[in-house]
């Protein structure tokens, strides 16, 4: 269980099957979609999402080949818990902020 957990809770992870929940993309969209990831990160992160059968990876023989990405029907049943927690974050977060400021201060004035 905690190697699913920990796949689910890395930010990239997230993002990308946000962004896949819209409906099957090619690499240069997701990598556009997705802001601040490197090519690199972005691979292997649609690696390790196809691996655990989050995603699909569909080629098309073309000159260059052209790849899409998609969500599995694994990766759209956690969707609706995915969007929950992604929710709950968005209204929370002036809490948590808010949390920190008195967190780091009460550490400042130790």
């Amino acid at each position: 269980m905690r190697d699913v957990l920990n796949r689910l809770g890395d930010k990239w992870s997230t993002l990308i099957l946000v962004t896949l929940s819209q409906g099957p993309q090619r690499f240069n969209a997701l990598a556009r979609a997705v802001p601040d990831i490197s090519r690199r990160m972005l691979t292997e992160t649609l690696r390790h999402l196809e691996r655990d059968g989050l995603i699909w990876r569909e080629v098309t023989p073309s000159t260059p080949p052209s790849v899409r990405y998609g969500l599995t029907p694994l990766g759209t049943s956690l969707m609706p818990s995915l969007t929950e927690l992604i929710d709950w974050a968005e209204r929370q977060q002036p809490e948590v902020v808010a949390a920190r400021v008195r967190f780091d201060r009460r550490m400042a004035n130790r």
